[in-house]
C-alpha cells in the first residue's frame, strides 16, 4: 500500500501567517506577500485555512499600502521641511528663485520645473527661472492672465494640471504659448499658485516631456512647497528693501555729516576773519585769509571799483554785470572762471571780492566764500565808521581853527591829538563841490588827505548840504 501524503496542518498556516507579518516588518515589496499563501496552496492546506490565510494577505496589503504612503508622506514632509530651512538661509532673492525650482524637481521627478511671477503693472505672469528647460523662447515667455495654463492659475489662484497640455481644450491657447510649449517639448503640466494671503505673486510648475498623470499627493506636495516658496519670496524682497533703505539712510546720514562738516567750517573760517578784522586787520589781512581758506586769489574793491586789497591775483577790476547778479540774488555767481560775491550791508553795496583760480566752487566752498563777504562787509563798515568819525573831528577843529574867536591853547591841544601841529605854516584850501553825498564825501577825503601829511579838512557851511 503507497504511502500517504497529509495536508498542510494548523502550524503552518501559523508560520505562514507569521510569514506575512515578518514581511510587513521588512518593508517588502507587494508582489511577496502572495507567496505564503501560495505555498501553503502547494503543500495542501485545508480550504479553510486558505480562506483565512487569502483574507490575512488582504489585510497585510492594505497595511503595506498604507504604511507605505505614511513612508512616502513622511518623505515629502522631510523634504519640506528641509526645502523651508534652506530657503530661510538665503538672503538674494535670486538664489531664492533657483532654489525653489530646484527643490521641485528633485521632489517630483519631472523634466522640467519652471517659476513665474506676476507683473501688476503689465497685468500678466511672466517666466522668472526654470530648471531643466532647454528653448530660449520658452524661458522668455509671458503669459496673459486667463491665458495657457500659468496664465489661468494666476488669474483663479487655483491648482490646474494636464497630461497632454497641445491636446487639452480646457486651455486658451495662444500662438505664442503653444509655440513656445512645443519647442520645449512638453506635454504634461502642473501648476499651483504662489499666494501670500489672498494675493497671488505667481506660478510653480511642473512638466514632463511625455504623456503623464500626476496624483493628488503631487499636487498637494507641489502647492505645499509653493507656500513655503511665496513666503521665502516675500522675506527676500523684504529683506532687500531693508537693505536698500539701509543704503538709502546711510547716504542720508554720510550727507549730513558733510553737511554739518561744511558748516562747523564755515563757522570757524568765519570766526577766525571776524577775529581778524575786530583785532584791527586791513583789507589785505582779511583777502589773505580768504585766499588761504579757499586756495586761490583775492580782490577786494569798495563801491567805487577802487581796489582795496589783492592777493595771489593780478589787476582785476571788478566785472560790474557779475556784482550787479550777486548784489540781485545775495549769492556768489561765477563770471568767466572768476567767482564774484557783492559785499552788502543790508540794501547798500559797500563793495565786492573777487575769488580768481577757482572756475569751480563746491556748495560748501561757495558758501565758505558768501561768509567772507558778510566779514568783508563788517570790515568795510568799521572802516567808514572810523573814517567818518576822524573827519568829523578833524572838520571840527578846522571850524574852530577858522573861526574869530577860540582858545589858542585848548586848539593847539586838540591838534596834537590829531597829530597836527600848529606851530608850522599851513595853507587853507577852499573847493565847492555839488550837493550829491558821495561827490562831496570824496572831496573831504581828498582835501584833507586823512591826516596823511599832518592836515586837516572837513566840510564847512553844515547846513548847505549833507
Amino acid at each position: 500500500m503507497p504511502p500517504t501524503t497529509q495536508g498542510a496542518g494548523p502550524a503552518d498556516t501559523r508560520a505562514a501567517l507569521r510569514g506575512l507579518l515578518d514581511l510587513l516588518d521588512r518593508g517588502a515589496p507587494a508582489e511577496e506577500f502572495a507567496r505564503p499563501a501560495a505555498r501553503a496552496r502547494e503543500a495542501g492546506a485545508a480550504p479553510a485555512d486558505l480562506a483565512a490565510l487569502d483574507e490575512a494577505t488582504d489585510v497585510a496589503l492594505r497595511v503595506h499600502r498604507t504604511l507605505g504612503t505614511h513612508r512616502r508622506r513622511e518623505a515629502e514632509l522631510t523634504a519640506l521641511f528641509d526645502t523651508a530651512s534652506d530657503l530661510a538661509a538665503l538672503r538674494d532673492a535670486d538664489a531664492v528663485l533657483r532654489a525653489i525650482v530646484r527643490r521641485a524637481k528633485l521632489l517630483l521627478g519631472t523634466d522640467v520645473t519652471y517659476l513665474s511671477l506676476n507683473d501688476e503693472a503689465a497685468g500678466d505672469t511672466y517666466m522668472r527661472v526654470t530648471d531643466g528647460s532647454v528653448a530660449a523662447a520658452f524661458q522668455q515667455l509671458r503669459l496673459g492672465m486667463g491665458e495657457g495654463l500659468g496664465g489661468l492659475v494666476a488669474q483663479t489662484a487655483r491648482p490646474y494640471v494636464t497630461g497632454d497640455y497641445q491636446q487639452d481644450p480646457r486651455f486658451h491657447h495662444t500662438d505664442a504659448i503653444d509655440s513656445a510649449v512645443l519647442q520645449e517639448g512638453l506635454r504634461a503640466i502642473l501648476g499651483v499658485p504662489l499666494r501670500l494671503g489672498s494675493r497671488v505673486i505667481g506660478v510653480l510648475y511642473a512638466a514632463d516631456r511625455a504623456a503623464r498623470t500626476f496624483a493628488t499627493e503631487e499636487i498637494v506636495l507641489l502647492s505645499s512647497l509653493a507656500d513655503h516658496a511665496a513666503i521665502a519670496i516675500d522675506g527676500a524682497r523684504l529683506l532687500e528693501e531693508t537693505r536698500a533703505a539701509l543704503v538709502d539712510l546711510n547716504a542720508a546720514t554720510e550727507t549730513i555729516r558733510a553737511h554739518s562738516r561744511a558748516m562747523r567750517r564755515a563757522e570757524q573760517a568765519h570766526d577766525q576773519l571776524t577775529d581778524l578784522v575786530l583785532r584791527g586787520g586791513g583789507a589785505g589781512d582779511v583777502a589773505d585769509g580768504i585766499a588761504a581758506l579757499l586756495d586761490g586769489g583775492v580782490l577786494i574793491h569798495d563801491a567805487d571799483g577802487v581796489e582795496l586789497a589783492r592777493t595771489a591775483a593780478g589787476p582785476l577790476p571788478p566785472p560790474a554785470p557779475a556784482v550787479a547778479a550777486s548784489r540781485a540774488s545775495g549769492r556768489a555767481v561765477p563770471q568767466d572762471g572768476t567767482w564774484v560775491c557783492a559785499v552788502l550791508a543790508g540794501p547798500e553795496l559797500l563793495g565786492s571780492i573777487a575769488l580768481t583760480g577757482r572756475p569751480e566752487l563746491a556748495d560748501a566752498d561757495r558758501r565758505l566764500f558768501e561768509r567772507a563777504g558778510v566779514v568783508t562787509a563788517l570790515l568795510l563798515l568799521l572802516r567808514r565808521s572810523v573814517a567818518e568819525t576822524e573827519d568829523r573831528v578833524r572838520g571840527e577843529l578846522l571850524g574852530d581853527l577858522l573861526a574869530p574867536s577860540g582858545d589858542p591853547a585848548g586848539l593847539a591841544g586838540r591838534a596834537r591829538r590829531l597829530g597836527v601841529r600848529l606851530d608850522r605854516p599851513h595853507a587853507v584850501f577852499v573847493a565847492h563841490g555839488e550837493s550829491v553825498p558821495r561827490p562831496r564825501k570824496r572831496l573831504v577825503h581828498a582835501v584833507g588827505g586823512r591826516g596823511e601829511r599832518g592836515g586837516v579838512g572837513g566840510r564847512l557851511g553844515q547846513g548847505t548840504g549833507p
